[in-house]
């Protein structure tokens, strides 16, 4: 049975329509990390065809490292149900996460973009190391 037959046309053509609720689905996926939760921000906005959505989501900067978790990956599974929630609403959607002074932080606008801390660089001992030796025949 498909969904066409069962369900009247009016409400099957709503349910494509229907919008998920980004801000709401942010929210309940961001604030398990916080330790200030009532700083967190999330602000959304549709264009004018509703097919691109801009999430717009600010927090405390000592959250930081919780939210975007090590190597990025909490913030890329937040990114990856979000993007999947747009899909099946038939929209594509960008977040961008900024502290709570305003600044940008970071922008996840690129889907399946990698993200995640970046490794400081190597840095030389102050002793040398000794010269490799050679064994002869």
């Amino acid at each position: 049975m498909s969904l066409n037959k069962s369900v009247p046309e009016t409400l099957s053509s709503s349910l494509h329509e229907a919008s998920p609720d980004y801000v709401g689905l942010v929210r309940f996926l961001v604030e398990p990390f916080l330790e200030s939760p009532q700083l967190l921000s999330v602000d959304c906005e549709r264009s004018n065809t509703k097919e691109r959505v801009w999430i717009r989501v600010a927090f405390d900067v000592a959250d930081k490292g919780r939210v975007f978790g090590r190597g990025g990956r909490n913030i890329q599974a937040i990114r990856t149900v979000i993007q999947a929630a747009a899909q099946a609403a038939g929209q594509s959607v960008h977040l961008d996460i900024y502290d709570s002074q305003g600044g940008e932080s970071r922008r996840d606008a690129a889907p399946g973009g990698r993200g995640g801390a970046k490794r400081a660089p190597a840095t030389r001992s102050s002793t040398p190391k000794p010269a490799p030796k050679f064994r002869s025949q």
